[in-house]
């Protein structure tokens, strides 16, 4: 089982930028393990919104494509989701989540295995 702790999340202008970090424990080999982010906003079911594939590819939800970066820095377990250009409806609850997963299934919540608490990023027009 993977411990998922995330951070970053705050209160953002529009047009602003936030940076939100998931760090990982209890899996030893995080290298090939992927990760993902998604969000929930009030009245809202939890969508997609970016994953990094065990290390191997990147895909993105259409509504945060060339706004929002994953990354990964495999040395310290972490994964990182840098946030650009945000707008209001950028506004949810976003968590962390790690599986086995591949390709396209990696958009699917029912991938991930374990999840982290949330943290909340909300921007104000």
């Amino acid at each position: 089982q993977v411990q998922l702790v995330e951070s970053g999340g705050s209160l953002v202008q529009a047009g602003g930028s936030l940076r939100l970090s998931c760090a990982a424990s209890g899996r030893r080999i995080f290298s090939i393990y992927s990760m993902g982010w998604f969000r929930q906003a009030p009245g809202k079911e939890r969508e997609f919104v970016a994953a990094n594939i065990a290390a191997t590819a990147l895909d993105y939800a259409d509504s945060v494509k060339g706004r929002f970066t994953i990354s990964r820095d495999n040395a310290k377990n972490t994964v990182f989701l840098q946030m650009n250009s945000l707008k209001p409806e950028d506004t949810a609850v976003y968590y962390c989540a790690g599986g086995s997963c591949s390709g396209w299934g990696c958009r699917d919540r029912s991938s991930y295995s374990s999840w982290g608490q949330g943290t909340q990023v909300t921007v104000s027009s």
